[in-house]
């Protein structure tokens, strides 16, 4: 089935992306931030010594590489009742100057026998906006109007509204790389960069029953995960 309506994510004004860099020193510990001078035994600060911090604290006692916001995992949704199953993972956790945050989508085919799945983007979460349209997945093989190191896209981005079958073997898998976007704004909303929070992405879609088969044999189901962008 083809359609031929087009569907636009939106557009927005761009603003530049700060980050910082977190510092490092602890004057007056025993590791060496401090010592006596032994002229005037005042204590000497020796903190510019230290390396310069070049890392954000990954909320574990260590640190991670310079960039962000970065994304994490905090839901994903079980199985639902269908003979396919989904599974996510990041590969980029952090928007960086060469990349935005990346996650994989892989869909697996759980049953014994051929299935069909539709739509086949929406199964990859390409083109598919999070709960609150403030983010939007885009394949990773695209190019796409955004700065550099933002990531927010700065103009409208045309869809065509098509229906794509993928059709899976027993046991076979396959996956996309999908690219996280902020949504472009309006000419009267603030632009930003990519947004903090706590962000639902799901998707419907169907199972069996897509090309000429009885309606008897077509599922449906939705199925989604949640992340964090900090």
């Amino acid at each position: 089935m083809s359609l031929t309506r087009r569907t636009l994510l939106g557009s927005t004004a761009l603003l530049s992306f700060g980050l910082l860099a977190g510092c490092v020193g602890n004057g007056g510990s025993d590791d060496g931030a401090t010592t006596d001078d032994p002229t005037t035994d005042e204590p000497t600060d020796t903190t510019d010594d230290l390396p310069d911090g070049n890392g954000t604290d990954d909320g574990a006692g260590g640190t991670r590489p310079s960039g962000g916001p970065g994304i994490s995992l905090v839901g994903v949704d079980d199985a639902p009742d269908v003979p396919v199953e989904h599974e996510v993972e990041i590969t980029e956790d952090l928007a960086t100057d060469e990349h935005p945050p990346q996650v994989r989508i892989t869909l697996t085919n759980t049953g014994d026998e051929t299935v069909e799945v539709g739509e086949g983007r929406t199964v990859f979460f390409q083109y598919v906006s999070d709960t609150t349209s403030d983010l939007v997945f885009l394949p990773a093989d695209g190019e796409y109007p955004a700065e550099a190191g933002c990531w927010r896209l700065e103009d409208h981005i045309a869809v065509t509204d098509e229906y794509r079958i993928l059709s899976l073997e027993p046991g076979e898998s396959r996956s996309e790389l999908v690219d996280l976007y902020g949504v472009a704004q309006s000419e009267d909303e603030e632009a930003s960069c990519l947004p903090v929070g706590e962000f639902r992405f799901e998707a419907s879609f169907a199972v069996g029953g897509l090309s000429g088969a009885s309606d008897d044999e077509r599922q449906e189901a939705t199925w989604g995960f949640s992340l964090t962008l900090e």
